[in-house]
């Protein structure tokens, strides 16, 4: 007797996911993806999105199939989809015969530096940043031909981009090949567009280029990502063919993503696991009386001392709130930070080590960078010659912290590029026909050198470096490092560094919060605690500003603060509450904060003339005594110029005079040399100086 033969089973996908749609339960008796097709209706949208939680919980063949022919499968699931859709509102179904699936939550990100031939074909997940996006085009999907010679009609599925003609007419009797006519208004259409994909600053191995891939995205996810933002999208990885130079299609195949999801990370989501047993070490932590002190050891412990400085980091790896008032203007969280130091004093050391340990970080040098590669920039498609928005450094690190060495050796147009990232935090662009705006909510910490190589005390922040005002007035604290010799700092500072040498463990001290662990708490805090200060706080605050303010009138001193560094100790203030997790800033974090400007202030915004403090020298680069002192000058000049009926004077008198008057001789030079350069003075003749 012949034993009768296994006959394998087979799996039908549509199906099977149309009694997923139908039939999956969250809870007894609420049918999840039936109520979310109710609301498609209501939203007037074309595509369902799927969590593949839920789809491994209900089939795990679905999953392999999703996977392994993802192809075929979004298409049965589409089909699926829309068979539900006439059970559910027939006359839905109707005017929207293409509906989408899409699976979000795919678990397993692909690396893109991983991509390997093994993937082609697959549904991969890949995470980076979109670098390039470009317009949207509409791709004919059904297009109708008509024969030239009978007139019949064919309906053709365009699965490619190259528009595929019928090879021959359906008519029976008609034997055309060739003359096709293409009926527009009868075929059908959906967007397209296509963008390029980056992997993250933060992943890239050191001494490499980042790797991207293009991405086509098409119908109603079209538009949904901006150039700059970190996405994570699902699709197929399709193989491309190579052509070369001269037309020809070569057996080497680039890679393409087919997009069927694209999730955007919203700014405070960043890519990094954080588990329960973290969240419980993150919230012992936050318990500790001295977490500010502890944070501020752990940042770059190998750099000895800079107590003031690794506070002020530790503040802007937190961050304040930002706000948005009810007339739209936004005032920024992120603070910004200027180090300017003498050579050795590991300036440098201390952006790296930041750019690694913050989310986001990124870590450029000034020389090397242009407006266009720190902001964004308009390149053009050599094939096809149209214009894409590529994204910036500052714009790639939304969300995070910029680290700009020798921000002075920049060139000043480069430098100008900026200004309106450092407050405004966005980038504007208007070139070859592309106007937009995109999002740089980024914190700076920059460094610099002084102009002589070292840092004069004895001179003001502006003289000391070839920074303009503008970008000077925009950071929230400044900070000189000198190199000067004292003793007993000397030896301590030599002993740290001769025992790292010598045992570099001897950093791992039980106050040192471990790197890993501290990114996590900064990822954590940033991302579930909104700071606002309290009545106490903000009556510490003011009553400070109104005192500092009060100088000014009651003894003729130089303004010594401004409302931008109100500002600033708001932002300080809220960081260090965010610090220890806490959702009110008290007076405790303000007095910190004032305590910090102070320390700024007296160091880069002293008058030594006036013996005060005079936030002229920061805000403008000229204090109010050296205006005074310039002011009178000029009024020298014009009374000199006076007596001789409005001519040009004599330039060995006006020296003569002013060195009477009490003025140093270096000053008058100095200053005739600006004022000629600020076109308020000229020469009209060798010896002969004029006002303009």
């Amino acid at each position: 007797m012949n034993e009768a033969v296994a006959v394998p089973e087979i799996f039908d996908v549509q199906s099977a996911f149309e009694s997923f749609l139908k039939s999956f339960q969250v809870k007894k008796g609420e049918f999840k993806y039936r109520e979310l097709i109710r609301q498609m209706v209501l939203r007037n949208q074309r595509s369902l999105y799927v969590d593949f939680d839920d789809l491994l919980i209900y089939d795990k063949r679905l999953v392999e199939n999703l996977i392994l022919n993802p192809a075929n499968t979004m298409e049965s699931a589409s089909k699926a989809l829309l068979s539900v859709m006439k059970v559910e509102n027939a006359e839905y179904a109707r005017l929207n015969p293409r509906l989408n699936v899409r699976f979000k939550g795919f678990p397993d990100a692909l690396p893109l530096r991983q991509i390997r031939a093994e993937h082609m074909n697959r549904f991969v997940r890949i995470d980076g940043i979109l670098t390039r996006i470009s317009q949207v085009r509409h791709k004919l999907v059904n297009a109708v031909f008509e024969c030239q010679v009978c007139h019949e009609r064919a309906l053709v599925e365009q699965k490619e981009l190259n528009l595929m003609k019928p090879s021959r007419c359906t008519n029976a009797r008609c034997r055309n090949t060739i003359a096709f006519k293409l009926i527009f208004e009868e075929s059908s259409y959906i967007d397209w567009q296509k963008a390029t994909l980056q992997e993250r600053p933060e992943e890239l191995p050191p001494g490499e280029l980042p790797r991207s891939i293009e991405v086509i995205i098409t119908d109603d996810i079209v538009d949904i990502a901006r150039p700059g933002d970190r996405v994570s999208i699902s699709g197929m990885l399709k193989p491309r063919v190579e052509v070369s130079a001269k037309g020809l299609r070569l057996s080497i195949f680039s890679s393409v993503l087919e997009a069927n999801c694209i999730e955007v990370q919203q700014k405070d989501s960043i890519n990094l696991e954080i588990t329960q047993e973290d969240i419980a070490k993150i919230h012992e932590l936050s318990k500790d009386l001295m977490i500010v002190s502890r944070i501020k050891a752990s940042i770059a412990p190998s750099i000895y001392g800079y107590d003031d400085i690794k506070e002020a980091i530790a503040y802007m790896l937190f961050g304040g709130e930002p706000k948005v008032l009810p007339d739209g203007v936004r005032i920024r969280g992120d603070i910004n930070i200027l180090l300017i130091g003498d050579p050795g004093t590991a300036k440098s050391q201390l952006l790296r080590y930041v750019a690694q340990l913050a989310p986001r970080g990124l870590y450029t040098s000034g020389k090397g960078a242009t407006a266009a590669g720190l902001t964004a920039t308009v390149i053009r498609d050599k094939s096809t010659g149209e214009f894409y928005l590529e994204a910036g450094a500052l714009v790639l690190s939304d969300g995070g912290v910029a680290c700009i060495d020798e921000i002075d050796k920049m060139d000043e147009k480069d430098r100008v590029a900026m200004h309106e990232a450092m407050e405004q935090q966005t980038i504007s662009i208007a070139k070859a026909g592309i106007v937009a705006t995109l999002n740089a909510r980024t914190a700076i910490l920059a460094a610099a050198n002084p102009i002589l190589g070292r840092y004069q005390s004895n001179r003001s922040l502006r003289e000391n470096t070839n920074l303009p005002v503008t970008i000077l007035s925009r950071f929230d604290l400044v900070f000189p490092l000198r190199d000067e010799p004292e003793p007993e700092r000397d030896e301590t500072m030599a002993s740290h560094i001769l025992m790292l040498h010598q045992k570099a463990e001897s950093l791992l001290s039980p106050e040192i919060i471990p790197p890993e662990l501290l990114r996590k708490y900064i990822i954590y805090a940033k991302t579930n605690v909104k700071p606002r200060l309290s009545d106490e706080a903000k009556e510490k605050i003011k009553e400070f500003f109104l005192s500092m303010r009060s100088q000014a009138l009651s003894e003729q001193l130089p303004i010594p603060i401004s409302p931008r560094q109100l500002e600033s100790l708001v932002r300080l203030t809220e960081a260090r509450a965010r610090i220890r997790l806490s959702s009110i800033a008290t007076r405790e974090d303000s007095e910190a904060a004032i305590r910090l400007l102070m320390s700024f202030l007296t160091k880069v915004g002293f008058d030594e003339s006036r013996k005060a403090i005079d936030i002229d020298t920061i805000m403008t680069g000229v204090s109010r005594s050296q205006r005074e002192e310039l002011q009178r000058f000029l009024d020298l000049i014009s009374t000199m110029q006076s007596e001789v009926d409005g001519n040009p004077i004599d330039e060995e008198k006006l020296y003569e005079r002013a060195e009477a008057e009490g003025f140093n001789r270096r000053f008058i030079e100095k200053t005739i040399q600006q004022l000629k350069e600020q076109g308020i003075l000229y020469s009209p003749s060798r010896g002969k100086i004029a006002r303009v």
